[in-house]
């Protein structure tokens, strides 16, 4: 599904699930690089749901690309599944549940779980989170199979491009339980630009959610707040305020 470059649009209420030939994108709002809206009439995406896998098999490449500005997410709830109908490593393959590339896009209540790469992946200046919830993907085979790049061990949850200026972000949480009998390592949940104004983000969490699992999360964000692994397992690792 895709939405045109209009202001003051509403979608509230729907689910996508993904079907077996892969979708690069479940639905994308505005075109890219256009950046057509109007702040004293914002779009609004309320209680939008995807499935990826679960109920039926099914693939797609990204589930939501905000392109607009000034869109307002409520209630996004972005899902690989980690049970149900179709669920493997190689069979419901998604890489990302949200992009944001649009300017002044808030969002309240974003829930993304268990995608393959980065979870969410935000390009859009001026742009605040408020809540966000993640579980990093279950069935990685091995840590070769779930590495960012070299010497940068599996994805980060929550992506702020190096390029982005002005972010805010507030009540931040990602929990890991790798679940394939290997030891699965994530560097970060959180990855954003060094150069952001102090204090853009507040209330960073990490949870090592299962004592039968190894693994975990090295650090809260850019190498920094601490580890959650079977050496504290159901014990949030916290960074208050970031940078």
């Amino acid at each position: 599904m895709s939405v045109g470059d209009v202001p003051g649009f509403k979608l509230s209420g729907l689910l996508f699930d993904a079907g077996t030939v892969n979708s690069p994108v479940l639905l994308q709002v505005g075109t890219p690089n256009v950046h057509k809206s109007d702040p004293n009439d914002p779009s609004l995406l309320s209680d939008v749901f995807f499935r990826i896998g679960g109920a039926t098999p099914g693939k797609a490449t990204v589930s939501l690309v905000v392109n607009s500005d000034n869109v307002i997410l409520d209630d996004i709830w972005a899902w690989r599944a980690d049970h149900g109908n179709g669920v493997g490593w190689t069979d419901n393959t998604a890489d990302t549940g949200v992009i944001v590339n649009g300017d002044n896009v808030t969002a309240y209540g974003l829930f993304v779980e268990h995608y393959q790469k980065y979870e969410v992946v935000w390009n859009g200046n001026g742009g605040t989170e408020v809540f966000f919830q993640n579980e990093m993907p279950y069935d990685p085979p091995s840590q070769a199979a779930w590495t960012e790049a070299p010497g940068v061990d599996g994805w980060a949850a929550f992506k702020v491009a190096n390029k982005v200026t002005s972010f805010k972000g507030y009540g931040m949480g990602s929990y890991s339980f790798f679940n394939q009998g290997v030891t699965i390592y994530a560097a970060n949940a959180f990855e954003v630009p060094a150069t952001l104004p102090a204090s853009s983000l507040n209330d960073l969490l990490t949870i090592f959610l299962n004592k039968a699992a190894s693994g975990g999360i090295l650090n809260v964000i850019n190498g920094t707040g601490g580890s959650s692994t079977a050496a504290n397992p159901d014990t949030p690792v916290t960074v208050v305020s970031y940078p």
